[in-house]
């Protein structure tokens, strides 16, 4: 299998560096292109690599990037997370991608893994110029995903949360939860097996930073796409892990109904197993079908 080479090409959003890396296919341009969106407080060293290739052995040239406040991009508070600047980021990702001069702007598309589904299917809803878009393991309904983890852990955070609002609205140091922990640790995520997931998807060399700005929890338990579905225009892949332990799989269901193009397709899996042999195969077989079909590859 070739290795497709992947360079640094950052963009700024309102006056902050993402850093980001491009993988061209091999031959001449211009490209189709699609931009990688990663989940919940992840960065690029974090699986996206083997999507990166893949995509591009292809012939899909690939945009990954590190939102801003987290792993190589710049902003502070570090580990910041704001699910409306996010969706800027994808929106900025995207027209920088659109710009290149190795890439036919006519042929762009968005993929999202986890979280990083919620901004797909938002972003796509406001962009008519978008070719297709793809998500896996979605977690598309915040409400959904905070009932997922229990009460519990909702009330151990609400005192730190709280705190770190304060905090921030003063312009103090801020306050840190985990993102992921064992059940009963206090942490934004507790579900069983999670902790063991979340460090499966760190790359050889990479590196996680298991926490955020406890204020952030609260953007990530109002949001939701489920009720921005009906507008997105372009061809939608849902990939739904029918045994999803982080959100009910029904609402990844009803974004793939709701869009007037949805595709869905339904995989035996848990909401880790997605990244890893043997369904690894399987999901980049059907994904990059759609993307080659929509992108138009080789027109």
């Amino acid at each position: 299998m070739t290795h497709h080479r992947t360079c640094r090409n950052d963009f700024t959003v309102e006056g902050t560096r993402c850093a980001a890396w491009l993988t061209l296919p091999s031959g001449q341009g211009p490209f189709p292109a699609v931009v990688l969106v990663h989940g919940l407080g992840a960065n690029h060293t974090m699986k996206l690599d083997q999507y990166e290739q893949h995509f591009a052995g292809a012939g899909i040239a690939v945009l990954a990037f590190d939102f801003r406040h987290l792993g190589e991009s710049d902003g502070e508070p570090r580990q910041r997370v704001s699910m409306r600047r996010h969706r800027r980021d994808v929106h900025a990702a995207l027209d920088h991608l659109r710009a290149h001069p190795d890439i036919d702007r006519t042929r762009v598309g968005l993929w999202g893994t986890s979280l990083g589904a919620m901004h797909v299917v938002r972003v796509a809803a406001e962009r008519p110029d978008l070719a297709a878009a793809v998500v896996q393991c979605p977690i598309v309904f915040g409400p959904g995903a905070a009932a997922a983890s229990g009460l519990v852990p909702v009330l151990q955070l609400a005192p730190v949360i709280l705190t770190d609002a304060g905090r921030a609205a003063l312009g103090m140091s801020r306050r840190y939860v985990k993102i992921v922990g064992e059940p009963g640790d206090r942490a934004i995520v507790g579900a069983p097996g999670a902790k063991d997931g979340w460090d499966s998807t760190v790359s050889p060399g990479g590196s996680f930073v298991n926490e955020i700005t406890a204020a952030s929890a609260l953007g990530l338990v109002t949001t939701t796409a489920t009720r921005h579905a009906r507008r997105v225009r372009a061809p939608l892949l849902v990939c739904v892990s029918d045994n999803e332990g982080l959100m009910s799989p029904r609402h990844a269901i009803t974004v793939a109904d709701r869009a007037p193009r949805g595709e869905r397709r339904h995989y035996p899996l848990d909401h880790f197993e997605v990244y890893h042999p043997p369904a690894l195969a399987s999901l980049l077989a059907d994904q990059t079908a759609f993307l080659s079909r929509h992108l138009r590859v080789g027109a």
